[in-house]
């Protein structure tokens, strides 16, 4: 079909956004794009589209403003349970410690996701599957790491790919065994280390040449952090993971700087997430690679902390930056990425160009598949959204109300708020 008629059309064409280009929105004033399958075929001003295709089936966008679908590049999609007891224990001003013996914490997650069937899984994640679609994401990572042991955490990577064959939102996985050490190995957290380089990751790699030899591999992640897997760990892990073929992420530098933004450079991670403590040295690092900077606002938003990631002077030093909701049963319990816009501009101090190209062409980028989604070009996926405005900034400027009309994915309206 043809949409037309719209305010401005947002087409963030031209790939990826580095540093002060960032926010390159590539605006069609009274904008149209055209639609075959489940394919863009062509993008540009109304009345020329209207002239050029005078047969093609119609939808009229009204003067609102169409945009690609959001895109979230960083997501705990599965997970069981619910710890708004823990919640309620921190605005009490418990500590860490007083929440972890009362049976908070990860403890808490990932006792119930061990527990939980496949099917348990996806029936979960699917409600919070469609809040993020009906608020316009398109496309989402989802991270295993809820198990800490092999068999759940492949449990948890086969309800991501029945969930992402399901649709209507695709789902990139990322396998994330290293999110943090068991409390079966608190007293050796090398041990668990080994046991996720010697066992797990291998019986990873055979998994998925017997359940997902058709798709792309899997991500795998690491939590480089105190508490967590120190520098050591994390590079340990994801050279096992690369010498298996498996594209690499890391979380960094979420509360102390050890190095794991820099790691992820040497390495040719796709992106390197948190990085709210990350040195000025580790931000020109990464800055001269291409690895993609993801900030998770939402999650020292949930921590009522005051220091977000410095996206500023990622982007003086000419790097990539992207934005996520970190959506996770701890601290961001977050499905919405216009929220997620909004945040930035007041946190990390980015324009609502800027945010809104860092949660589409440049969170694509951060999942490996800038080529397919992330913008409105000839040739892409036909993955969009008519917004109830006219005007793109309103996405920053406004918090708290859904201001997506419409999404399409793939082709087809999938949802129809108006």
């Amino acid at each position: 079909m043809l949409i037309h008629s719209s305010s401005q059309l947002l087409s963030l064409s031209g790939g990826p956004q580095r540093g002060q280009q960032l926010g390159q929105l590539g605006i069609i004033e009274n904008g149209a794009v055209l639609v075959r399958g489940d394919t863009i075929v062509e993008v540009g001003p109304n009345a020329d589209l209207l002239a050029a295709y005078p047969d093609e089936e119609r939808f009229d966008a009204e003067g609102k403003t169409i945009m690609p679908g959001l895109v979230d590049p960083h997501t705990h999609l599965i997970f069981m349970g619910n710890r708004a007891f823990e919640f309620e224990m921190r605005l009490q001003g418990k500590s860490y410690m007083e929440i972890m013996a009362a049976g908070g914490g990860i403890v808490n997650t990932v006792k119930a996701t061990r527990e939980a069937s496949v099917e348990e899984l996806k029936t979960a994640a699917r409600r919070r599957m469609q809040g993020m679609l009906q608020q316009g994401t398109t496309t989402a990572e989802a991270k295993t790491g809820y198990g800490l042991e092999s068999a759940s955490e492949l449990r948890q990577l086969q309800a991501i790919i029945e969930l992402d064959s399901e649709g209507p939102m695709d789902l990139v996985p990322t396998y994330l065994g290293a999110h943090a050490v068991p409390v079966e190995y608190q007293k050796d957290p090398q041990a668990y280390t080994d046991m996720v380089v010697n066992r797990m990751l291998p019986e990873l790699d055979r998994w998925w040449r017997e359940n997902g030899a058709s798709r792309p591999r899997p991500f795998v992640d690491v939590f480089c952090e105190t508490g967590a897997f120190s520098l050591e760990q994390s590079t340990q892990i994801l050279r096992k993971a690369k010498t298996l073929g498996f594209p690499l992420k890391i979380h960094a530098d979420e509360f102390d700087n050890l190095g794991g933004a820099s790691l992820a450079a040497q390495l040719g991670a796709v992106s390197a997430d948190h990085l709210v403590k990350t040195s000025d040295e580790d931000i020109r690092t990464m800055a001269q690679s291409d690895t993609i900077a993801v900030a998770l606002p939402p999650t020292p938003f949930g921590l009522a902390e005051s220091e977000y990631t410095p996206a500023r002077k990622i982007l003086a030093t000419n790097g990539y930056l992207a934005i996520a909701s970190d959506l996770n049963p701890g601290t961001a319990w977050c499905e919405n990425m216009q929220f997620v816009i909004a945040l930035s501009c007041r946190y990390l101090k980015i324009t609502v160009a800027q945010a809104i190209a860092a949660a589409t062409i440049n969170a694509a980028a951060a999942v490996g598949r800038a080529g397919q989604i992330g913008s409105l070009e000839p040739g892409k996926q036909a993955d969009l959204l008519i917004l109830k405005t006219d005007d793109y900034r309103n996405l920053g400027y406004q918090f708290g109300s859904n201001l997506v009309r419409r999404v399409m994915k793939r082709g087809q309206w999938v949802v129809d708020n108006s």
